[in-house]
């Protein structure tokens, strides 16, 4: 389920214990913050994970996932705004709102290919964006606070860091195996045809629109989950989250991870986010520093960090 094709099946499970293993490692070592970060790597892995599966398998780049991450988080945070506080209705509504948004920015967009694809989900994010910072009833831009995590019947207290930093470990590991099982049914496997050849596979009789179609449906909502743990790690949610600008870094944790391999959005989740977090602390341009370094990934690494991990063949050289 979570092997890079090619590659070593043991990368992605060693990954994961690892992530396991961060809050003992964290609270021993007395470093709690280390919790709080990878909680947050781990929900930008949940995004990037839902960008690869259209991106990777379907050859959709998208520029609207970060529309559905803040949609997801604003549904957890206007419901709390009313007084709805249960965890289940919670992230229900915010998969399921991410889901509708994605399927009318799906229905409109895949109608087009290549960069008319990109530039009209990147129109329709930026659309949500603009709505968002217009309603004042729920901060506008300033934001909007969120009293308390979301309950979960007593199951859970999110209150606690280590409880909220599992359930998010248990949701990308749902996630990573829902997107395993898709990518290797019947589904997935027209879903690759139509990246290959769409033309091929719709004279075959496939209807490749609604098979896209479904998959931009499917990626939209797990975005939404994943803003909906963004929202209960933070308790803020403001319209910043959904700036085109974070599209972009969500696209480049799947370009630096490896495109088509489920772990390795995650990876680059975690390599984007340290990085990030390392060279942030060296000069406020970190941005400069990480541009080379996805430059040399792009360029010289087929299948990203876990490509070269793996030992995947690096690309041809052209003469």
């Amino acid at each position: 389920m979570l092997r890079l094709a090619g590659g070593p099946r043991s990368l992605p499970l060693i990954g994961m214990i690892l992530l396991a293993l961060v809050p003992p490692v964290s609270l021993g070592l007395g470093e709690p913050f280390y919790i709080d970060l990878f909680t947050r790597i781990m929900v930008f892995g949940i995004a990037a994970l839902s960008l690869d599966l259209v991106l990777g398998y379907g050859g959709m780049a998208s520029f609207s996932h970060a529309a559905y991450l803040g949609v997801g988080a604003y549904a957890m945070g206007i419901l709390s705004f009313y007084g709805v506080t249960d965890g289940f209705v919670h992230f229900a509504v915010a998969g399921l709102a991410a889901a509708l948004v994605a399927l009318f920015v799906g229905a409109v967009s895949l109608r087009t290919s290549g960069v008319y694809f990109l530039m009209i989900t990147l129109a329709f994010a930026q659309m949500v964006y603009f709505l968002a910072i217009s309603v004042n009833k729920y901060g506008g831009d300033d934001g909007l606070n969120i009293k308390q995590h979301s309950d979960f019947a007593g199951l859970i207290d999110l209150d606690n860091a280590t409880a909220l930093y599992y359930l998010v470990f248990g949701t990308l590991v749902a996630f990573l195996w829902i997107c395993g099982r898709i990518v290797k049914s019947r589904f997935g496997m027209v879903l690759r045809g139509a990246k290959s050849n769409e033309r091929r596979m719709s004279a075959i009789g496939f209807p490749t629109f609604r098979y896209k179609l479904a998959a931009f449906v499917i990626s939209g909502a797990m975005c939404g989950c994943a803003g909906a743990l963004l929202a209960n790690q933070a308790l803020f949610v403001s319209p910043a989250l959904m700036h085109w600008s974070r599209s972009g870094e969500i696209l480049m944790m799947v370009l630096m991870g490896g495109t088509g391999s489920l772990f390795g959005p995650v990876l680059g989740a975690v390599v984007y986010l340290v990085l990030e977090d390392t060279l942030s602390t060296i000069t406020s341009y970190w941005q400069l520093l990480l541009g080379p370094i996805l430059i040399v990934i792009v360029i010289f690494a087929r299948h990203g960090i876990l490509g070269l991990l793996a030992g995947a063949p690096r690309r041809p050289a052209r003469g």
